[in-house]
């Protein structure tokens, strides 16, 4: 009888397992449904596509970059060719203190604007992490991925690093990297356009193009900002970026999004013009922020570590300047002071952390050791 009646208890159970495990995938589906579908849910990665491969258009970009360092290069050899060093390192030395000053502050503020997109893209993805480690990240990927370039690898690097102490996911972190990067473009776009829509005469002499049509092209670009603003508030929407698909953030989020760009790049750009000499400062504020935003990313464009070298030459053509070697020793100024300067802070605030975590343990390991050896 019990032989029997084991017999019968074992399909039950069989069946059992089987439809437990069925109703589990179907609350997981569910439960991924519900994530793509709803806009309060976080950006979660939807869909990841297969890399398209390498053909034509990966061909023109490489081309593009090459062309534009080589012409880079061609304008900053002609600079040095009638360059005075002397009269550089006299440009150098003769910078105002307060010049060095405001530019150092208006520095501190890009970065703490930096800090926000940070912030913003945590709240996006629906993690936390200690303000602490959200500065750190922020302030030390920037740093980097100015300095060095390609921000998708030594940015995202660092923030991997920092982020996965503070227990966040891959998945989450690859969120935070994607929409810092589209907030920083959005910037960008904002700060140009601006540019162009209050200082289209200003610009006329230094594109040469008319008045109406930088006026014309200012416009469109905030109206095209203005669009997504209002397209991202009406419904879910996605975006398909470096082979991912993520949900794009609502009006708010949209909104802080341009507020912070808008504040990194104004402070960064005004971080230049007050290392710049008093001739070039005349020029509108409105005007030389929009040529900024062009040289930076002509600079990106170009893949060249940092834009270096690509960035002087756009600003070295289109900023007016009392002579070369004045406007070289402010572009040299700002390298070292938005660049260098935060670059070597990020790298002993990150080898300080990995000392500290490094010591941590190690004093631990000696209380234990001395715990057993009092134990016994």
């Amino acid at each position: 009888m019990r032989e029997k009646g084991a017999k019968r208890h074992r399909p039950v159970t069989f069946r059992a397992r089987k439809s437990q495990d069925r109703r589990e995938e179907d609350a997981d589906k569910v439960d991924l449904m519900r994530e793509t579908l709803d806009c309060s849910a976080p950006p979660a990665i939807v869909q990841q596509s297969p890399r398209p491969p390498r053909g034509v258009g990966w061909v023109i970009g490489a081309i593009a970059s090459l062309v534009l360092f080589a012409l880079a290069a061609i304008v900053i050899g002609r600079a040095l060719g009638h360059l005075r060093f002397a009269d550089l390192a006299a440009a150098i030395t003769q910078t105002h203190g307060a010049a060095l000053l405001e530019a150092l502050c208006l520095t501190g503020l890009s970065y703490i604007a930096l800090t926000g997109y940070d912030i913003a893209a945590l709240r996006q993805a629906g993690a936390r992490a200690p303000l602490g480690a959200v500065a750190l990240a922020s302030f030390a990927s920037n740093a980097f991925s100015f300095t060095l370039g390609f921000p998708l690898l030594t940015g995202a690097a660092v923030r991997y690093w920092v982020y996965a102490r503070a227990a966040l996911t891959a998945r989450q972190i690859a969120n935070i990297t994607i929409v810092v990067s589209l907030t920083f473009w959005l910037g960008m776009a904002s700060v140009f356009g601006l540019g162009l829509f209050f200082a289209a005469e200003p610009l006329a002499a230094i594109d040469h193009l008319p008045p109406l049509a930088n006026f014309l092209l200012g416009a469109a670009i905030l109206g095209s900002l203005g669009y997504y603003c209002v397209w991202a508030s009406l419904a879910c929407r996605s975006l398909r970026l470096w082979g991912r698909v993520i949900a794009l953030p609502g009006a708010r989020t949209a909104l802080l999004q341009l507020a912070l760009g808008v504040l990194d790049i104004g402070c960064a750009a005004a971080a230049l013009h007050a290392l710049l000499p008093l001739e070039s400062q005349s020029l509108d504020f409105a005007a030389f922020a929009a040529i900024y935003v062009f040289a930076a990313l002509v600079g990106a464009i170009s893949h060249a570590p940092g834009g270096v070298g690509v960035f002087e030459a756009v600003m070295l053509g289109a900023v007016p300047a009392p002579s070369q070697e004045a406007m070289l020793a402010a572009l040299l100024l700002f390298r070292a002071i938005y660049y260098l300067i935060p670059f070597a802070l990020a790298l002993i605030l990150l080898g300080s952390q990995e000392g500290a975590g490094r010591w941590s343990g190690l004093v631990d390991a000696f209380r234990k050791t001395a715990a057993r050896g009092g134990g016994a």
